[in-house]
C-alpha cells in the first residue's frame, strides 16, 4: 500500500518519513511489507491510511494540479474525515499524525475491553435494518453505523448480537451479510471511552477554519467553526456515519464530479449507488 507512491514521489515519500518520526516506527515498511495482523490493528491502520491516503493526494496534485487546485468541497468517510481536514487546511499534517494515532489507541483499547463488531447488510432499507437490529440486539448495544448508499448499510454492537444480525439478516429480506474485518464497535455507545480520550487529544492541538467546505459525517453538512468541528470529531467516534448523506448534500449542491484519493474503490461504488450520473475518478496507491 502506497510504495509506487513512495518509490517515484518525492513529496510522498517525505510524508512517510515525517510521519514515522511522529509515530515512532518505520510506518512505510509496515504499509509496504506488513505482516497483515500488524495493519489490522487499529493502532497501526489508522495512520497507514491516513498518511497513504495524503500521499495519494500529492500524486494527484502532481498528475493534474488544476484538479487540486480546484477542489471546492471535501468529504471522509470516519478516518477519511481527517485526511479531508488536513486537504482543508483545518488540521497541520503533524497534529493530523499525532492525532489519528491517539484515535486508533483509544478505539483500539475501547474495543479490547468490549470486544465488538460490525456486520454490513445488503439489500435492506434502513427502516429494515433497524427492525433487524431490535430482533438481534436481545439487550446488547446493536445499531446502524454506517449509512453508506441506497442497500448498503453497516451495522455495529456486541460480538453476539453481530452475529445473531447476521444469521437473522435473510429473514429480514437481506441479500447477503457480511461480517466486517474490524478491531470493534466503532460508531457506537461501546466506543464512549475513546471519545473522551479522543476529546483531550483535540484540546492539544490548534483548529482553523477550513478554507474550502468539509462535510460531517456526524451530520452530513458543512462547518466553518473548529471548535464546532472539534466537536463534532468527537461525537463521530460514537455516531453513525451519514455518508449516503453527506454525497446527496453535495449532489444537491451542483457537484458533479469527484475524485477517491486513498486505498481502494471502495467509495466510488458507493457514489455509483447512489447516482450514476456523477463522475468519479480513483487515484491510484
Amino acid at each position: 500500500m502506497g510504495r509506487r507512491l513512495y518509490e517515484t514521489l518525492p513529496a510522498a515519500k517525505q510524508l512517510y518519513d515525517r510521519a514515522s518520526q511522529i509515530l515512532g516506527y518505520d510506518l512505510a515498511k509496515l504499509c509496504f511489507e506488513g505482516p497483515s495482523e500488524d495493519l489490522d490493528s487499529t493502532v497501526i491502520s489508522q495512520p497507514a491510511i491516513f498518511v497513504t491516503s495524503l500521499a495519494a493526494l500529492e500524486s494527484l496534485r502532481a498528475d493534474s494540479p488544476d484538479v487540486v487546485l480546484s477542489c471546492e468541497a471535501t468529504a471522509g468517510l470516519s478516518l477519511g474525515e481527517y485526511t479531508a481536514l488536513v486537504f482543508a487546511g483545518v488540521i497541520d499534517f503533524e497534529d493530523g499524525v499525532w492525532l489519528v494515532q491517539k484515535r486508533g489507541e483509544a478505539m483500539q483499547e475501547a474495543s479490547d475491553a468490549t470486544p465488538g463488531g460490525m456486520v454490513s447488510i445488503l439489500g435492506l432499507e434502513r427502516s429494515e435494518v433497524e427492525r433487524l437490529c431490535e430482533a438481534a440486539r436481545q439487550g446488547e448495544i446493536l445499531q446502524i453505523a454506517n449509512l453508506l448508499c441506497p442497500g448498503n448499510i453497516v451495522v455495529s454492537g456486541m460480538l453476539k448480537a453481530c452475529e445473531r444480525a447476521a444469521e437473522l439478516a435473510s429473514q429480514f429480506g437481506a441479500i447477503k451479510a457480511v461480517p466486517l474485518a474490524v478491531a470493534g464497535a466503532f460508531h457506537t455507545p461501546i466506543m464512549r471511552p475513546a471519545d473522551e480520550r479522543l476529546a483531550e487529544a483535540l484540546e492539544r492541538i490548534t483548529l482553523r477554519r477550513p478554507r474550502i467546505p468539509v462535510i460531517s459525517n456526524v451530520d452530513a453538512r458543512p462547518h466553518d467553526d473548529p471548535e464546532e468541528i472539534r466537536q463534532l470529531l468527537i461525537r463521530q467516534v460514537v455516531q453513525p456515519v451519514l455518508w449516503e448523506d453527506s454525497m446527496r448534500y453535495l449532489l444537491a449542491e451542483g457537484f458533479d464530479t469527484f475524485y477517491e484519493v486513498g486505498p481502494g474503490r471502495v467509495l466510488r461504488g458507493l457514489l455509483r449507488r447512489i447516482d450514476r450520473n456523477a463522475t468519479c475518478q480513483n487515484v491510484e496507491v
